[in-house]
């Protein structure tokens, strides 16, 4: 048997984050040791979301990623990126990739981390498939369902990342009618504003 790649030992940069943000879910296991993960902070893990956003924001898309991760092992079950452009998917946002990429699980076990405030379907599937807790990276640019989660019995934990709210307010400046179409539709970038 092979020996994992990243062991408890390996340092949590933003390089040994960005190759697990673009390697299959399904081959992190094989690929860092239980104890790799373990050591990971919440912080560590809202990074691997913005560096997921980052691959978004690289393929010409909207910049909001999401991870999944077990309480008990804190090991990544599921991650993703928003795909509206890149898929031509108008609701494949960040989280619901990453639930997604989960499939069928208990969600009630794991924690959620995504880089911005749910937009308020990904608020509903956060809420609906009974996750634990979600842990938010941007509140600056976009913010407004934190207390439905809340109500809804959830854990939510504000963890902003300086790097993942300028990297959103970039792409918010460069693309304003995209980040409308993501949160409403294009309706909404048709209307007219008054």
């Amino acid at each position: 048997m092979t020996e994992p790649f990243f062991t408890d030992q390996t340092p949590v940069t933003d390089e040994v984050l960005n190759i697990i943000a673009h390697l299959p879910t399904r081959s992190l296991t094989s690929v860092a040791a239980n104890g790799f993960f373990k050591k990971m902070t919440d912080a560590d893990f809202v990074r691997l979301a913005v560096l997921l956003a980052q691959k978004g924001y690289e393929e010409g898309g909207c910049p909001i990623g999401g991870v999944i991760v077990s309480n008990a092992t804190r090991q990544v079950l599921g991650k993703g990126h928003n795909t509206l452009v890149q898929e031509n998917h108008p609701y494949n946002h960040g989280e619901t990739s990453a639930i997604r990429d989960a499939g069928r699980r208990d969600f009630s076990l794991t924690t959620i981390f995504t880089t911005l405030s749910p937009c308020d379907i990904c608020a509903a599937l956060i809420y609906m498939r009974q996750f634990n807790r979600v842990v938010v990276g941007d509140v600056t640019n976009a913010s407004g369902n934190e207390q439905l989660l809340r109500d809804k019995g959830l854990r939510v934990d504000i963890l902003e990342d300086q790097k993942g709210i300028a990297l959103y307010a970039k792409y918010r400046r460069e693309k304003p009618d995209q980040d409308i179409e993501d949160w409403k539709g294009l309706a909404e970038v048709r209307r007219p504003r008054t």
